[in-house]
């Protein structure tokens, strides 16, 4: 059962026994009788339930940087914040939109869940990248640069910080490349050949990459993301830990997301 489904569950349950206390048993009590243990836990994690609920399943929720695939733009170990109004707000569990805040921007960073099953009833993945193609864009892939409509991507050398060492493969390099209003830094690796093509964008769909762009597994492989696989916008940093040198990485906190 996901997060969202155990947090609702646990609102229904916790609201349900207090509503009963609140209509039928407290009546029923002597003014000196000491509530039921259940009932006193119910009234009191009721409110905290529903407002964690809420604030995850319709402004922001905290989600982990699992792999290296956004590198250098987010770090293995990075606590990220996702913006769950930017596209949308959304039912929890259903994940059915009740109200249209806006669409996708090209070079947003967006977390969606992983939009191929083999099974329906697999549990969903969350999976973040960066939106390239929009409906309707023909997107290519060739030697290192992207091409929208027919345009290449610029790309400016740079040079690579000492910060970099442990979290870049050697021999990549860093550039910058522009994406809609979004200028970022990205990494590729010369000696490496990886998938290769061009592709429609379908309507309702978006194709996403990686920063880390011969190190992502993304669009180029399995193909766009459904509009409805959407969870939301990231935007921040809010808490970076260093897993090999175990430790806080300081630098990183509050850091906006490009």
């Amino acid at each position: 059962m996901s997060f969202p489904a155990i947090m609702v569950l646990l609102v229904a349950i916790t609201g349900l026994i207090w509503l009963i206390d609140k209509l039928f048993w407290a009546p029923r009590r002597d003014n000196d009788a000491k509530e039921p243990v259940v009932v006193e836990y119910a009234r009191s994690f009721f409110p905290i339930i529903l407002l964690v609920l809420v604030i995850r399943s319709f402004i922001a929720e905290p989600f982990r940087i699992p792999s290296s695939s956004m590198v250098p733009t987010l770090h293995i170990g990075d606590f990220i914040l996702v913006n769950k109004f930017s596209y949308g707000i959304r039912l929890p569990v259903l994940n059915t939109k009740i109200f249209d805040t806006g669409e996708p921007q090209r070079g947003d960073v967006v977390v969606f869940r992983y939009p191929v099953k083999k099974h329906k009833d697999d549990p969903d993945i969350d999976y973040i990248k960066r939106v390239v193609g929009l409906p309707g864009d023909k997107v290519g892939y060739f030697n290192k640069t992207i091409y929208i409509n027919g345009k290449p991507v610029a790309q400016d050398p740079r040079e690579k910080p000492k910060s970099m060492i442990n979290i870049a493969a050697p021999g990549s390099e860093l550039r910058a490349e522009q994406l809609g209003e979004h200028n970022h830094l990205i990494l590729v690796e010369p000696g490496i050949k990886r998938v290769e093509g061009e592709t429609v964008v379908p309507e309702g769909h978006y194709f996403v990459m990686g920063d880390n762009r011969d190190n992502s597994n993304d669009s180029r492989y399995w193909g766009t993301v459904p509009e409805e696989n959407l969870v939301g916008k990231a935007f921040l940093v809010w808490m970076s830990w260093d897993w090999n040198e175990g430790g806080i990485v300081w630098n990183r906190l509050g850091k906006s997301i490009e």
